[in-house]
């Protein structure tokens, strides 16, 4: 059997998909059921339960983006930061081991080479840099928490997609902005990022660190394109004319544009599609609200 926190959310959601289709028990865990930032009872759920494995899909994001974030500060700080800690100190006295759900949203532009970051770059989209948004800062300290944690995957996520029409989906997002600020990512199909997460604790692959994104990098205007050739939506997208003007008129808060190499996930035989096809995948087969 399985913990899932978080299991309400976006990814949470999708995690309960991919259990349910594999006829995996999971018990779907609520805080208005149990207290699970308690280490405690949390600490005493787990020993009761024994479940084999736990899965943090549990955090503060922010709706509709990272901009409502510099609002609820305290909340997004305990959500990213303090509860990861909460859960790693129940789950090593219960000794059960689990997954967290992380960003790669503690990261701007490339390597000094132009590559993809890697899991042993330092993250340099931080309160540390002092250049970041809040929920950046608080994801980045959240890895600091878990540092040194034993039996623990640490999954980051990064502009997550899929064929679904919604709001936290990144294609629905970029359809319904009125203007779009032009920049290059590493993004994860949704429910590819759900299945690779859950393929290192299924191979028993090594704890720690794992970027888990699309294998490539794309540029908004990229995106946009595959969208309107593939008559999802055809209308005509506007941008920003540079980051300053996105900042002055649209945003509260900077955002994280990054490139990341997957290549530490594909070494243990996790496989994930190249980003263009999974978005020609996803709106192929989309799906309207």
């Amino acid at each position: 059997m399985i913990y899932l926190l978080g299991g309400s959310g976006y990814v949470g959601s999708a995690y309960q998909l991919l259990l349910t289709r594999k006829g995996i028990p999971f018990k779907n865990l609520r805080r208005s059921d149990l207290d699970y930032a308690n280490p405690e009872l949390l600490t005493e759920a787990l020993r009761r339960d024994r479940p084999e494995f736990l899965i943090n899909a549990a955090g503060y994001t922010g709706k509709p983006n990272v901009d409502a974030c510099e609002l609820h500060k305290a909340e997004c700080l305990f959500g990213n930061a303090v509860l990861p800690g909460k859960i790693a100190q129940a789950c090593a006295a219960a000794g059960v081991p689990w997954g967290h759900v992380s960003s790669g949203c503690i990261y701007t532009g490339t390597r000094a080479d132009g590559t993809g970051f890697t899991e042993t770059d330092r993250p340099n989209f931080t309160f540390r840099q002092d250049n970041c948004s809040f929920y950046s800062g608080t994801k980045a300290l959240g890895e600091e928490v878990l540092a040194g944690a034993e039996s623990v995957y640490i999954w980051r996520l990064r502009i997550p997609f899929d064929h679904i029409d919604s709001p936290r989906n990144y294609l629905t997002k970029l359809m319904r902005y009125q203007r779009l600020l032009e920049a290059t990512n590493s993004i994860s199909q949704l429910h590819e990022f759900v299945a690779s997460t859950f393929a290192c604790w299924e191979k028993r692959v090594p704890f720690g660190l794992y970027n888990v994104t699309n294998p490539g990098e794309v540029t908004t205007r990229e995106v946009v394109d595959l969208i309107r050739a593939s008559g999802v939506c055809t209308k005509t997208f506007e941008f920003f004319q540079d980051e300053k003007e996105f900042m002055h008129t649209a945003a509260k808060t900077p955002r994280s544009n990054c490139t990341m190499t997957s290549a530490k996930l594909a070494s243990v035989g996790i496989v994930m599609t190249d980003v263009r096809d999974a978005i020609r995948q996803a709106l192929r087969s989309w799906q309207k609200a």
